[in-house]
């Protein structure tokens, strides 16, 4: 189906969502919030990463609202997997932390909006209509895919000036293996439990660090940490200098 069949076959249906959140009590309050919007119908509910990337697989939502502090997988893996294999799926990312380079990095892994979860009603509401036809929402602003580009490289450009590239958002395999090691798993422990070799780890350690510019294991933990990337109750120290 040609983006324009999908747009026309839309507008003439309600938006169908999924909901991700490991809180039943934020889900319960969502779908109940949406259901009464005529427009709008919540197809299922998720309460972590993987079962959310299954249920897109299945039921084909056309916005799926997204916790990005999840067991399993984080909201930027989910989005960044979704979006790899269904790019007509819109990601409203939901978070507790409001910063321009979380901002940045949800965006560019596939995010069509990012939002607090202090959200008014219907604001979301209309969001959620905005990413549904194709738009993208970064605070009060809508963009096109085309301006979206153009606003990416400008943040880009402010926040890391010349060093833009060296920090783009982490592949689903680093932030794998960033969450490893934040709760402490040594390199071959991760080898072992990700099923890759030690050397390829060790590669990704290094990439990791490059791309979130700091000087070791425990410094790109505690970044995770911070921009909620990972849960407080998953962190354990990680091993410095470990070259097991």
């Amino acid at each position: 189906m040609s983006l324009e069949d999908r747009s026309a076959s839309a507008a003439s249906r309600p938006i169908a969502l999924l909901i991700v959140d490991d809180h039943p009590l934020m889900r319960g309050g969502l779908r109940k919030l949406i259901e009464l919007e005529a427009d709008m119908k919540v197809l299922a509910e998720a309460g972590n990463g993987e079962d959310a990337l299954q249920l897109a697989q299945r039921l084909q939502p056309d916005v799926v609202l997204l916790d990005i502090n999840l067991p399993t997988l984080n909201g930027l893996e989910v989005t960044a997997r979704l979006k790899a294999i269904h790019r007509h799926i819109a990601v409203v990312l939901l978070t507790a932390h409001d910063q321009t380079e979380q901002v940045l990095y949800a965006m560019q892994v596939g995010a069509s909006a990012y939002c607090t979860k202090g959200v008014e009603a219907e604001r979301l509401f209309r969001i959620i209509r905005e990413v549904a036809q194709g738009n993208y929402v970064i605070g009060e602003r809508i963009y096109t895919p085309q301006a979206l580009q153009t606003w990416l490289e400008a943040q880009r450009h402010s926040l890391w000036g010349d060093e833009s590239d060296r920090h783009a958002p982490l592949s689903p395999r680093e932030m794998e293996i960033l969450r490893c090691v934040t709760r402490g798993l040594h390199n071959k422990a991760i080898a072992q439990e990700l099923g890759i070799s030690h050397q390829t780890v060790r590669n990704h350690i290094t990439s990791i660090l490059t791309k979130l510019n700091v000087r070791g294991r425990t410094q790109a933990a505690v970044y995770a940490l911070k921009r909620g990337w990972v849960r407080a109750d998953e962190f354990n120290p990680p091993l410095e200098n470990e070259n097991e």
